[in-house]
């Protein structure tokens, strides 16, 4: 007799894709259900064992394929640093992991350190980055953000 099997199945890519504008498709075939793209918005979750990303469905946890970042910026407050991601969750900006995206120019960031040391990518929609770009100050040590009151220099971008 076969040993049991424990835990969910392996992870497996299944044709949904998280593109590099923030669409969503499904073997090649947008994703036009509004609903259904805010819910992947919010589900997209990083397993660090495994080194993946997955969103959820019910009971259905599936992998998905990236084009670039997993998380986008949804929002900024340039004074507090304080970004709001898709998945609705907010945390401070790493000033210092600015830099632009090699695919068009879009400005991209690292995000949720807690899960990996290096962080995740995350990507500014138009908005928040136009945003973002009209707080930027020049200093004495060249461009940079007042970020709660601190100056924080901007890596060359």
């Amino acid at each position: 007799m076969a040993a049991e099997r424990r835990g969910p199945p392996p992870l497996r890519p299944f044709g949904l894709v998280l593109h590099h504008d923030g669409r969503w498709t499904h073997d090649g075939e947008p994703i036009r259900h509004r609903k259904l793209r805010e819910h992947f918005d919010r589900s997209v979750r990083y397993l660090p064992d495994e080194r993946k990303y997955v969103v959820t469905l019910r009971h259905f946890r599936g992998e998905i394929t990236l084009e670039e970042a997993a998380f986008f910026v949804r929002d900024i407050d340039p004074a507090s640093g304080r970004l709001t991601l898709s998945d609705g969750s907010a945390e401070r900006l790493d000033a210092s992991s600015l830099h632009w995206s090699p695919r068009d120019g879009a400005l991209l960031c690292r995000v949720k350190t807690s899960l990996e040391p290096a962080g995740l990518l995350a990507r500014f929609f138009p908005g928040p980055q136009a945003e973002l770009l009209q707080a930027v100050e020049e200093g004495d040590a060249g461009l940079g953000l007042r970020i709660d009151g601190v100056w924080t220099p901007l890596p060359d971008l």
